[in-house]
């Protein structure tokens, strides 16, 4: 059923996805590649909304109750969003996917295998775009770049923990990209990986 390109933009909180796949959807764009969509985990169904709430306190929630609600967000997310636009031919940029699930998950507790297995419904990225930055760093990045307090996901042991997780991902299509790097560096490394997976 897939025709079109799905790549995902994965690492821990702080490293410049946001940023990053919103000029890799100018440059695509530019590219004469029109159809591109925009998109992002959590997303804003009755199970993202609920998710975003965990940012403030992680409390009252299980982990398995958490994990749940990030695979039923998932589940609604590529009925309505990604395998429509896929098999219409799209390139689908989103902003987190399940490789995100795995590694923040399995800070939590789980075995990332276990979150993967549950994942089989969700179709498979061409590519994942994986930003990598010390967790110290990103922590620094979200205090003093966007003027923010860490939320409950960002605390630096978890961070640290799921920074380990994300380096122990060795699928063949994920593109380790350093992301401490200057903005406009990464862009350009995101780009020439683009470029030698997709064009001829």
């Amino acid at each position: 059923m897939k025709q079109g390109q799905l790549i995902a933009f994965e690492g821990i909180d702080g490293t410049g996805k946001t940023t990053q796949i919103k000029l890799l959807a100018e440059f695509l764009r530019a590219q004469g590649c029109c159809e591109v969509v925009l998109t992002r985990e959590p997303t804003d169904s009755v199970y993202g909304r609920r998710i975003r709430e965990l940012y403030v306190s992680r409390e009252h929630c299980s982990p398995e109750e958490e994990l749940d609600l990030f695979i039923q967000d998932r589940r609604l997310h590529v009925q309505e969003v990604i395998e429509p636009a896929l098999a219409a031919g799209k390139i689908v940029l989103t902003d987190r996917y399940y490789y995100s699930t795995a590694a923040y998950q399995g800070a939590n507790g789980f075995e990332p295998a276990e979150i993967f297995a549950r994942n089989s419904f969700a179709p498979r990225p061409d590519m994942v775009i994986l930003l990598t930055m010390p967790p110290e760093l990103s922590a620094e990045r979200i205090c003093k770049g966007r003027g923010e307090q860490l939320n409950a996901f960002e605390q630096l042991v978890s961070l640290q923990k799921t920074s380990a997780l994300f380096a122990s991902f060795s699928d063949p299509w994920i593109y380790r990209i350093d992301a401490s790097q200057p903005a406009s560096s990464v862009q350009k490394q995101i780009q020439n990986a683009w470029r030698g997976l997709f064009l001829p």
